[in-house]
């Protein structure tokens, strides 16, 4: 690269990294307006991190509960009712508390 163009290209940076006083004026309208803009992206930014984090949770807690809803469905279909305690004889049919059950 010769010396010139090396000149010229380090003075265009210089100039565009040195700080210059800037002449502009943002009125109410126009400032309310920015920081309206402002506080909605960074709502929006937030929701889109609390419900990506909170999507795996609400997940789970789906599957439990579909889980549940599953086990009392095959108990109502099978009219047993369903046990508090494992190992309860009273959560269990007369008939059952006293006879041992066959597979």
């Amino acid at each position: 690269m010769n010396k010139p163009k090396t000149i010229a290209i380090l003075a265009c940076v210089c100039l565009a990294l040195a700080p210059l006083a800037a002449s502009a004026y943002v009125g109410p309208g126009a400032g309310l307006s920015l920081l309206g803009a402002l506080w909605a992206l960074i709502v929006a930014i937030a929701a889109a991190v609390v419900f990506l984090f909170a999507w795996p949770i609400r997940r789970m807690r789906r599957r439990k509960r579909d889980a549940k809803e599953l086990e009392e469905q095959e108990l109502k279909r099978r009219n047993v009712p369903p046990a508090t305690e494992a190992g309860d004889p009273s959560a269990m049919h007369p008939q059952e508390a006293h006879e041992p059950r066959t597979p």
